[in-house]
């Protein structure tokens, strides 16, 4: 039987970040993917936002530290990964947004976080064109940046498997058994592995990985559709979230929305819908482009001429707060969650790779301490995320 210092299953946003960095600790890493290749559930479907700008010390701790790894990565790798510090914005166009923001904005500050509040006038210098009508301000972080999810994991993989991380794909887990606090065995349809501790980042099937060993994480997956444009000229800076849920006829369904300009020049978007779509059924809608396109071209008539390219649905593996669960599990110390990303595992997981690290070796911090309480699988889920 193949014997391993550390199993992860799951490729994707948090999955490989975390081989990376056990390797980087020379920890002898295997990844398991039921998938063809990295990156194939839903890395390939974020829209490469990369923000610290959240409502909670865990995540802005971690997304701080996945700032640096992304911004510094081709100085230090080589690789063009496509990040751009093209920061992100929170226009307010009602006073209770604007209320809202800036409470929270004093939180963000007390962890350091570069954000500021700007005035109409301010921010229709870095958006010019955006509408001017009821606009209260905007929150404004320029550190907050932006990169290429397909570039970056490729990255991440590549460099991983040169500190002698291994992969083994196209393999799904069908059995888990935990021997004792030092031998896990796990079964696939393919082979037989032993493991002294396991991470589960399975993303939309962290629950199926659950019920193996006989426990029911609470991670549900919902839809999310995007798009993309052709590309053009740069005209705009930042990421632009809209806030408001609109009561129009045609946009009913729709919540928030936010759209950038990438590094390529192509403007990506996407939307939440007020009535969440349960499951991982990936089939792109016909109502997401007339619903975005709407209130895109509202909020910002100069999208009106650029053409859609193609759109796409993906999940967001959701827990009941909009937090993460990371971190060792009461029944089985050695069997390790980084679940309910809540569509945002691409932003987090070169932060979280490294925390994860940490737990395996027994090399936490006080913060980092402090960081899992905010996402331990045993709290009330009594809070909710902010703006998430």
């Amino acid at each position: 039987m193949k014997t391993y210092d550390v199993i992860i299953i799951g490729a994707g946003s948090v999955g490989v970040p975390a081989a990376l960095s056990m390797a980087q600790n020379k920890l002898k890493v295997l990844v398991i993917d039921a998938l063809a290749s990295v990156g194939q559930g839903q890395n390939k479907k974020a829209i490469g936002g990369i923000r610290a700008s959240h409502s909670d010390k865990g995540k802005i701790s971690i997304c701080q530290r996945s700032i640096e790894i992304f911004s510094t990565w081709q100085e230090f790798h080589g690789n063009d990964i496509g990040w751009m510090q093209n920061g992100y914005s929170f226009p307010a166009y009602t006073s209770v947004d604007a209320q809202k923001l800036k409470a929270l904005m004093k939180i963000q500050k007390s962890f350091n976080l570069d954000i500021n509040w700007l005035s109409p006038e301010e921010y229709l210098e870095i958006v010019p064109g955006i509408s001017k009508e009821n606009l209260k301000g905007s929150t404004y972080s320029p550190e907050d940046g932006s990169a290429s999810p397909l570039l970056a994991i490729q990255a991440f993989y590549f460099k991983s498997i040169e500190y002698g991380a291994r992969y083994r794909f196209n393999e799904q887990v069908k059995a888990i058994t935990i021997v004792n606090n030092k031998e896990i065995r796990i079964k696939t349809d393919k082979d037989e592995y032993c493991t002294q501790k396991i991470i589960n980042a399975a993303g939309n099937y962290a629950k199926n990985i659950g019920k193996l060993i006989n426990l029911d994480f609470p991670v549900e997956p919902d839809s999310h559709e995007g798009a993309i444009t052709e590309a053009v000229q740069r005209f705009f800076g930042p990421m632009i979230v809209d806030l408001r849920a609109l009561k129009d006829p045609a946009t009913q369904d729709s919540a928030n929305f936010y759209f950038y300009q990438n590094n390529e020049g192509q403007v990506i978007f996407c939307l939440t819908p007020q009535h969440l779509m349960k499951g991982s059924d990936s089939k792109s809608t016909s109502i997401f482009l007339p619903q975005v396109a709407k209130r895109m071209v509202t909020l910002f008539p100069k999208l009106a001429n650029l053409k859609v390219r193609r759109t796409w649905r993906g999940q967001y593996p959701m827990t009941p707060d909009g937090f993460p669960i990371v971190g060792e599990i009461d029944e089985f110390p050695n069997f390790i969650n980084a679940i309910g990303m809540c569509g945002q595992g691409y932003m987090i997981g070169p932060g979280l790779g490294e925390l994860l690290a940490r737990i395996v070796t027994c090399e936490l911090t006080e913060n980092d301490i402090d960081i899992l309480k905010h996402f331990n699988l045993k709290r009330e889920f009594s809070e909710t995320e902010q703006f998430k």
